[in-house]
């Protein structure tokens, strides 16, 4: 095409850390009050899907030493962005905040009105940015596709940053909403007419990995949204795509 040069942007190294004294490796029989982490492999498959260069650097217990030092590894790594997994609340073990305070961290926000995932957190280590979501694998994943996407996408030098919204009609009738945003996940149908219909799973609990991975897109409920009848129209974004 004789360009001698052209504008090229290098994939985003993030870097993904887990914290939790309940947390285990996939493959390793939890204990007495641990379950197997799934964050870890979740959002490095999410990086990778955006284009990014993912390294998952496993687990920490609650405990500020060891929190520090994986910090410091993940940092040693040239990482453009750290992503960590728990420990971003007010508990007596939620010690991810002072870690990351510890390392440099410029505090932007901590807490969104969204549901679920209130307790997320974003700054910035010099040139480094950081988002610390929360440890329930729904609420990471759900924080990671409307914060880590745009994210990555900007560092990608995409116009496109967020997902596209779309409309869709309710396929079950949807209770008032209080003061976050929610983001429910749902199954899409298409109609013969190309419109969309979207149903909302009943069990909408963070915990839950079953009803996400059947999710083919989250329904948006607005704060303060009224009850909203089966058949009406309501705004939706696509997984997967």
């Amino acid at each position: 095409m004789n360009h001698a040069e052209i504008p090229v942007r290098r994939r985003p190294r993030v870097a993904v850390l887990a914290t939790g004294d309940e947390l285990v490796r996939p493959g390793t029989t939890p204990g007495p009050g641990q379950i197997v982490s799934a964050n870890g492999l979740t959002l490095s498959a999410f990086a990778r899907a955006e284009g990014a260069e993912a390294r998952d650097f496993g687990i920490v217990p609650d405990r500020i030493e060891p929190t520090v030092a994986a910090l410091e590894r993940m940092r040693g790594w040239a990482a453009d962005v750290l992503v960590t997994t728990g420990g971003a609340s007010v508990g007596e073990h939620d010690l991810v905040q002072r870690a990351l305070t510890a390392q440099g961290m410029v505090l932007a926000f901590w807490k969104v009105a969204v549901r679920p995932g209130r307790p997320m957190m974003h700054g910035r280590i010099g040139h480094t940015r950081v988002l610390g979501l929360p440890g329930n694998p729904v609420s990471a994943y759900v924080c990671a596709f409307l914060f880590l996407t745009p994210l990555l996408r900007r560092l990608m030098g995409r116009p496109d940053l967020s997902p596209p919204t779309e409309s869709a009609v309710l396929g079950r009738e949807l209770a008032a909403n209080d003061e976050r945003a929610d983001y429910l996940r749902a199954k899409l149908e298409r109609r013969p007419d190309g419109s969309f219909v979207a149903t909302a799973f009943a069990l909408q609990d963070s915990s839950m990995l079953a009803p996400l991975a059947e999710a083919d897109c989250l329904i948006i409920r607005e704060p303060y949204a009224p009850a909203a009848p089966a058949g009406s129209r309501c705004a939706i974004v696509k997984l997967g795509l």
